[in-house]
Formats: structure tokens, sequence, C-alpha cells
């Protein structure tokens, strides 16, 4: 199994300090929004200083604030269980917070292949989405440089194929929400506008559109995503989080 590999640049500070772009997209009659960014400005947040789980985009906003930082992006990132536990891998500054879950179970999480996101650090860092057992090759390859990870499943898109459990026309639609990688070097992430409804073959085809190969489902009807938010932002409650400072 093949796993897309991004070789990512050294951005400069005006860059970082940049506001997040959205930008909408409709693809087979459904509206969608979507942000790209390099994927060094992507954070994994799960629990605060107290080891508790934020669960919600304002706490981490709050947590931030107070810490003299501004949040300019938050998106739930992955499927969790009660407590928000993440379901599955879960790396955040280098560390791993929660293992890797090859297990057999009913639930989107569990409909092989599911996969993971992560970045590698080094002078030029990169990230990677691929299948779980791709992770588990590149992981022993990779001696310790896995900066952030999180499991997720299904797979959308494994080296621009759809998961073939997916069926062209399929009734089952929800709002939706996952992540690719394109060619340009960009994490790409995406989601239904909160009154739109998509099933697994559009949203997949949703990100080769995007100019993505490899890309990864997140979780369902929960959803939500904040962009360059001013106020405090109420949520559903969640358990790790996609972060972008200023």
């Amino acid at each position: 199994m093949k796993i897309l590999v991004i070789c990512i640049l050294a951005i400069g500070s005006v860059l970082a300090d940049a506001k997040v772009v959205e930008e909408p997209v409709t693809y087979m009659g459904v509206k969608f929004r979507v942000v790209r960014v390099p994927p060094e400005q992507v954070q994994l947040v799960w629990k605060n200083s107290a080891d508790e789980p934020y669960r919600t985009f304002d706490q981490v906003q709050a947590a931030y604030t107070k810490a003299g930082k501004s949040v300019a992006f938050l998106m739930n990132a992955g499927i969790y269980e009660p407590g928000g536990i993440p379901s599955g891998l879960h790396i955040e500054q280098g560390k791993t917070l929660h293992s890797l879950n090859l297990a057999e179970a009913p639930g989107n999480f569990f409909l092989k292949p599911n996969g993971v996101v992560w970045l590698e650090k080094g002078s030029q860092p990169r990230a990677f989405i691929g299948t779980s057992e791709a992770f588990l090759t590149r992981e022993k390859k990779a001696g310790g440089s896995i900066e952030m990870a999180v499991q997720s499943g299904p797979m959308l898109l494994v080296d621009g194929v759809r998961h073939p459990a997916f069926r062209e026309g399929s009734a089952s639609k929800l709002h939706r929400n996952g992540v690719g990688v394109d060619s340009e070097n960009r994490l790409v992430f995406a989601i239904t506008e909160r009154i739109e409804s998509v099933n697994f073959w559009d949203f997949a085809g949703l990100f080769l559109h995007l100019d993505c190969r490899n890309a990864l489902f997140l979780d369902g009807d929960i959803s939500q995503m904040a962009v360059n938010p001013t106020q405090p932002v109420a949520s559903n409650q969640f358990g790790a989080m996609f972060l972008i400072l200023k």
C-alpha cells in the first residue's frame, strides 16, 4: 500500500500570522466549506493543562486567549468515545496520548481501511495520510519524528481510489467533515454547509476534485468548523480538535 508523502517548504512569519482563508465549494450540487493550509500551521489538541479534555471550541479559545494567543481555526479531529476519549491514535507534540486501534467492530471508525493523518518534524516537515496499517509501517521507520497524528475512519481515498465500501448514488447522506492532502503540500479541511448532506461516494469525490489523492473521514452530523472567530464559539462536544493560531 502506497502512502502520500508531502514535503513542506519552510514559510515565513508573515504566512504564520495571516488569517485562515475559507473557500465555498459546490460539488455534485452540495455546498461545502473548504480550508487549505500548510500542515506546519496545524496543531492537535485534546486536553488542557489540568489533563481534562477541552471538549468544546470555546474552552480551547478561552485557554489560548488566557495565554495571549488568538485562535484562527478550529475543527473536530475525529471520532471519540464517551468522555471525549479518542477512538484511536492520538499523538500531540510528539507524545502518544492514545494508542492505535486496529480492532474489528461496527461503525464508521472501524470500516476498513481506516486511517491516520500525521505530521513528521524535521528541517522539511512532512505530512501523511495513509491507512492505519501503512502508519504502522511508517512509524517503525520514522525514528520518533512523528509530531502529530490522529486516527479516524473510514479512509475516503487511498492513492486516488475511493474506499471499496462506498457506493455511487447511496441514499445515506449526512453532514460530514474530513481532511486530505493536495499536490501543493497543503492539508485540505472540508465540511458540508450546516443544512447540506452528502454520501461517502460524493464526499470522497470532493477530495479528488480538490486535487487530493489521500483523504480521511473525520466525523458526521455533530461536526463543526470555525474560521477566524472574533467571539467565543459555542460548539458540540468533541474529543480531539485541529487548531490553528494566528
